[in-house]
């Protein structure tokens, strides 16, 4: 169950949102606008869409606020508001991208670590996009939006039980799809 002090204090956001509190309209964006983003870009693939479904989820967000219930967090609620976007973004698609993820080196990473990490990240976003959308969307969730179960079903507007299905025959199709290229970097034949 999501944390009733989180609930309570995201509802007390979104009310000075809804006032027009210009620290708190901040506040949300600085907190959420990635996080949506980063989910859009793993279900999409594609960066420019993933700005504009991230945009789109928070035109929503603002439209809410005044009739905010303290019902779910906003990480929840805009969670659930990106995957759907996205979701109904593939169903128009009807195809996929292999666009690149961006990502934010670590700088504690020398240069040679962060090639190796970025080679690694690359072929790990390729195995994903690999993936059917629903097994892409709960290991993006899951394992990259560190939802618990539980969330991801709710998001995902699953059982828990069926997400843990989706989850693991994506984790299954993950490891058959990255053993070719670590047996390479391992240099097994």
């Amino acid at each position: 169950m999501q944390n009733l002090n989180e609930i309570k204090k995201d509802a007390a956001l979104m009310r000075a949102v809804a006032a027009g509190d210009q620290k708190a309209c901040r506040e949300v964006a600085d907190t959420y606008l990635s996080i949506s983003y980063r989910l859009a870009v793993r279900i999409l693939g594609d960066t420019s869409l993933a700005e504009d479904m991230a945009q789109e989820a928070f035109m929503k967000l603002w439209k809410q606020a005044p009739d905010w219930q303290a019902k779910a967090q906003i990480r929840t609620w805009l969670h659930r508001v990106t995957h759907n976007l996205c979701v109904d973004q593939l169903r128009k698609q009807k195809r996929f991208s292999d666009d690149e993820v961006p990502d934010i080196a670590d700088p504690a990473l020398g240069v040679i670590e962060k090639l190796e990490q970025q080679q690694i990240d690359d072929k790990v976003t390729e195995a994903l996009q690999k993936l059917p959308p629903r097994q892409r969307i709960a290991i993006s969730l899951v394992y990259f939006e560190e939802c618990g179960n539980i969330e991801a079903a709710d998001i995902m507007e699953l059982s828990v039980d069926a997400l843990e299905s989706l989850l693991a025959r994506g984790r299954r199709k993950l490891k058959d799809l990255l053993l070719p290229a670590r047996r390479l970097r391992d240099g097994v034949m």
